[in-house]
């Protein structure tokens, strides 16, 4: 009988030395990095960068809002004094599977946004610019979008990339003008920041 409880006993210190040891692991995992300001492609004035905050900002993206959980995510806000404006938000998902489940509903997000923007009378084009070879791959996408009703026009380019079970959106958006010609610099930035995610 002694035999039988040393036995269980060892078998349970066993197992909360194995959780113990996950927990540690899991808090000890690096969390991913984010762009710096300078790491943007150049615009007319400076960029600023706001600190990395947890979670996602009260207001979502034109056509990735909705579809990253709060959970497990990050996000950075960019700004400069010219009507421009950057957003780099990262996901940790639980596995590999559930962030390329992610990456994919993201992609679907964008392929249907001009489709909801109709909705409310914006009409636009939009244009995939093809894959990224940098850890498991990011796409990027730009879309341009005016409303006629009240003579506005915005550009939007945007990039889904992945590193294992990390997916990180850059989105660099600006009032009035096409963003086609930062199309290089913005694939740029796109590698950089999946890159330094680890």
């Amino acid at each position: 009988m002694n035999a039988i409880r040393t036995t269980v006993l060892t078998a349970a210190v066993t197992g909360l030395t194995l959780a113990s040891l996950a927990t540690a692991t899991a808090a000890a995992a690096p969390a991913p990095k984010f762009l710096s300001a300078g790491q943007l492609p150049a615009a007319g004035t400076p960029w600023t960068a706001e600190p990395v905050r947890k979670g996602l900002p009260e207001y979502g993206s034109v056509c990735t809002a909705g579809v990253v959980p709060a959970s497990g995510s990050s996000y950075r806000e960019f700004r400069t004094e010219l009507d421009t404006t950057g957003r780099q938000t990262t996901t940790v998902a639980a596995t590999t599977a559930k962030a390329k489940a992610l990456v994919a509903k993201i992609d679907q997000r964008i392929a249907g946004c001009l489709d909801r923007l109709a909705e409310d009378g914006i009409i636009g084009e939009a244009f995939y610019h093809g894959r990224i070879d940098v850890e498991e791959g990011a796409d990027v996408y730009n879309v341009d979008t005016s409303h006629p009703e009240i003579g506005s026009a915005d550009a939007q380019l945007i990039s889904v990339g992945r590193d294992g079970r990390t997916v990180t959106v850059l989105e660099i958006g600006h009032l009035g003008w096409t963003l086609s010609e930062e199309l290089d610099p913005f694939r740029a930035s796109t590698r950089t920041a999946v890159a330094k995610l680890y």
